[in-house]
């Protein structure tokens, strides 16, 4: 029996490549609003994070959210995103 392929994706922060359920995908979706997508279906351009603050923080210090998504990523964003961080490694 073959082996399910895991798929991999690419924190835009660290730059390592993890399985896709490890990461926070955030998503720009069509009307141009900013969600973290729990489901990773959303319909949207899409950007993958590690779960890590020292992650989070990087990319809010470069702005490497914004330039992944397109679009200026607000500070609300980056909160929630700290909250989602820190409720999942509990």
């Amino acid at each position: 029996m073959k082996k399910k392929k895991i798929p991999l994706r690419k924190c835009i922060s660290c730059g390592e490549n993890k399985p896709k359920k490890e990461l926070i995908r955030v998503v720009r979706t069509n009307d141009g609003d900013i969600v973290i997508d729990t489901t990773g279906k959303v319909n949207g351009r899409g950007a993958y994070l590690c779960s890590n603050i020292n992650c989070l923080e990087t990319s809010a210090k470069t702005n490497k959210l914004s330039r992944s998504l397109q679009t200026e990523v607000k500070e609300e964003i980056y909160k929630e995103l700290k909250e989602f961080i820190n409720e999942s490694s509990k």
